[in-house]
């Protein structure tokens, strides 16, 4: 019977708090447990002084008696009978134990089961083990169970940083913790606590200048709140049990310092929440998580957790199409993009300064990040190829299929969390591969109108950084990389109001930079790969693509799968002559552009609308029809053109060649003819 006396776990069903802790164990915060009560997860080990004090005060004998103390007990007797009431219980801290583990009324007979399974309790555990277990269960005051919550809670940092005095004040608690309390009997608790420091110089445990400064300290007030950092996180993590995390507690305090500075500055501005999640990119830790910023600050949303929250997306998912487009041969690092008016199906998107540029690098068209180059790329890719493709980069809060986004996917039509965004950006920050590099320098230096001149911002350091806003300025995205940290920051509404002027460069640019700032410095830079495959090909200089031998060219390796891209059509006999609708809006940016002059090509083009397109008629408020603007380009502005709809002559149009029409309902097509003969058209539908 005496073998099997004892129940495998001593606290079974016992709720513990919620712990957390940083990289370096330090306490990052901590949740109440589920019976409200402060009892930290049981510690495998009792620091020295605080196990030093508790021995000399409970159980002198603690190190070799086998779970009962007979000199104790019969000690104890004698005081009683002395007494003529109860005045000390002989009790070792085996038995103490196996009272907390039992929690029964305490009488006689109780004392003798109790004697009987400490017995039991010593054979089957160390002393140590015993110790551990009993400073982790027993009570200290108020609701708060155990040594680690007690030290916290009464003074303000972990058990293996208490004083002497500290520990003796701990030590004599749980004698007596209903009439015993920092808060309260403070007079008898300060006799005992001095009476044991006394005992353990005594003893030889602390010399008297130690004894004689721990005298002079004070003991504590009222509980203090835990530690509170890393809310958001802290709440994510498992109920119940002791978390070690990987945030690092300098760089955690430091990044929630910034972010709660700069978001109290734009919450005058009606831009109330900010986020932020710091990642190493070797060991791939998150290393700083703020869930939201100024905890501190009463508003609707603070609690929301906005770094594990869908937002949407903006321009965040830019440099994951241009990367996936170099890898599939689709464009090469400088390849002209169409920049030009676009409607399909009535999806039109506009670049953020409402401007047109005609043609435009791809990697400039990622730097500026403007917008319908980015929507002709993905219509090249393929929309369910890169809905495929961010899926499998982490991205959980695609969960529509890829026809619901459509090409809107580029430009915010998704949503994306920043703790995920993050860890896609940290992923590609680990990619050898050429295409990578590529992103990386377009990256380096973003340009682009809603931006601030990153040159302005404290910091020099480098990074390859992308920034993002949604429609409605409801988001403000940046993303940084270096070799070495992926930053991610948003800023914005956790409820999702909208403010003007919100955008990812002048709300959350200055913030990834301003942390940056706060990490090791690191002046390493992706190195361009070499050997992996990667060719050197002659590539025109104007058009970035492939070269003919029209072409003048360069050299530049290029993704191996670029050996099947398009080779330049823009050159012939040495001229470079770009499409109409292409040139009309590329040469007003580019005043050396002599192409318009040229009559070789093309030499007129549809602007709008584009073939095949299904066309709503805009209605004035008293229902008439206001009619629909057609455009068009030709290389030489001063020619007339005639306008044909369906055969009937329509008008002419000379310099601005435009014409707004209503045609009824159904098919038709628009037919444009110059003086030389050259003929465009564009066949399209009036909906019902």
């Amino acid at each position: 019977m005496w073998l099997f006396c004892l129940p495998r776990d001593l606290f079974p069903d016992t709720p513990y708090s919620t712990v957390v802790e940083s990289a370096e164990g330090e306490l990052l915060g901590a949740r109440i447990a589920a019976d409200g009560q402060w009892r930290f997860p049981p510690s495998d080990t009792v620091p020295y002084r605080f196990a030093t004090a508790l021995i000399q005060f409970e159980d002198r004998r603690f190190s070799y008696h086998p779970g009962v103390d007979p000199l104790a007990l019969g000690r104890a007797a004698m005081d009683n009978i002395r007494s003529h009431h109860v005045v000390s219980g002989g009790s070792t801290l085996s038995m103490q134990l196996i009272r907390l583990s039992r929690q029964k009324e305490r009488s006689l007979w109780q004392k003798m089961v109790e004697a009987f399974l400490a017995t039991r309790l010593e054979l089957r555990y160390n002393k140590n083990t015993i110790l551990a277990l009993y400073a982790a269960h027993a009570p200290f005051g108020g609701n708060v169970v155990g040594l680690e919550a007690a030290a916290w809670r009464y003074f303000g940092h972990p058990a293996a940083e208490l004083t002497w005095a500290e520990a003796a004040t701990l030590a004599v608690l749980p004698n007596a913790p209903t009439t015993l309390h920092p808060g309260r009997g403070r007079e008898e608790l300060l006799k005992k606590r001095n009476r044991l420091l006394k005992r353990l110089m005594e003893h030889g445990d602390i010399s008297a200048e130690i004894y004689e400064a721990a005298l002079e300290e004070p003991l504590p007030e009222e509980p203090l709140p835990l530690p509170s950092l890393a809310t958001h996180y802290v709440e994510h993590c498992p109920r119940g049990a002791r978390t070690r995390s990987t945030l690092q507690l300098p760089l955690q305090k430091a990044v929630e310092a910034t972010v709660n500075r700069r978001s109290d500055d734009l919450a005058l501005e009606g831009i109330a929440d900010m986020a932020a999640v710091v990642i190493d990119n070797t060991s791939g830790d998150v290393i700083a998580y703020v869930g939201n910023s100024s905890p501190y600050r009463d508003r609707p949303g603070v609690h929301v957790d906005i770094a594990a929250s869908p937002r949407s997306t903006g321009s965040i998912l830019k440099p994951f199409l241009y990367k996936a487009a170099l890898e599939e041969g689709i464009v090469l690092p400088r390849t002209l993009l169409p920049d030009i008016p676009l409607n399909l199906g009535g999806f039109t998107p506009e670049n953020f300064d409402k401007q047109y540029y005609g043609a435009v690098p791809a990697n400039e068209a990622l730097a500026r990040s403007l917008n319908i180059p980015a929507v002709y790329l993905l219509r090249e890719y393929g929309v369910p190829k890169f809905h495929t493709l961010l899926k499998k980069a982490g991205f959980s809060t695609l969960t529509q299929p890829p026809d619901h986004y459509g090409l809107s996917l580029i430009l915010g039509g998704a949503e994306g969390r920043l703790d995920e965004v993050t860890r896609a950006y940290s992923q590609m920050a680990n990619d050898p591969s050429v295409a990578a590099w590529y992103t990386f320098e377009a990256l380096k230096e973003v340009n682009r109108p809603d931006q601030l001149d990153w040159r302005l911002i404290r910091s020099v350091r480098k990074a390859a950084w992308k920034t993002g806003t949604s429609y409605g300025f409801r988001d403000a995205w940046a993303v940084g990389m270096t070799p070495a940290y992926t930053i991610g920051v948003w800023a914005g509404n956790a409820r999702g109001q909208g403010v003007p002027g919100l955008t990812g460069a002048r709300a959350a640019g200055p913030v990834l930079f301003d942390i940056l700032n706060l990490l090791p410095a690191d002046d390493r830079w992706w190195t361009e790969p070499d050997g992996d495959g990667s060719p050197f090909v002659r590539i025109c200089k104007d058009s970035g693509m492939l070269a003919t031998p029209d072409c003048p060219g360069e050299e530049m390796r290029i993704p191996a799968a670029g050996l099947d891209s398009d080779p330049c059509p823009y050159h012939t006999s040495g001229e470079f002559v770009l499409p109409p609708a292409m040139e009309w809006y590329y040469k007003p940016h580019h005043p050396t552009y002599s192409g318009a002059k040229r009559k070789t090509g093309a030499q007129i083009q549809f602007i709008y609308p584009r073939s095949g397109a299904v066309l709503t008629l805009p209605r004035q408020l008293d229902g008439t029809i206001q009619g629909v603007v057609f455009r068009v380009a030709h290389h030489n502005n001063s020619e007339t053109l005639w306008w044909h709809l369906d055969s009937a002559y329509v008008g002419e149009t000379s310099i601005l060649h435009e014409m707004k029409l209503a045609p009824a309902p159904g098919k038709h097509t628009l037919t444009v003819v110059d003086g030389e003969g050259n003929t465009a058209f564009v066949s399209f539908s009036v909906a019902e």
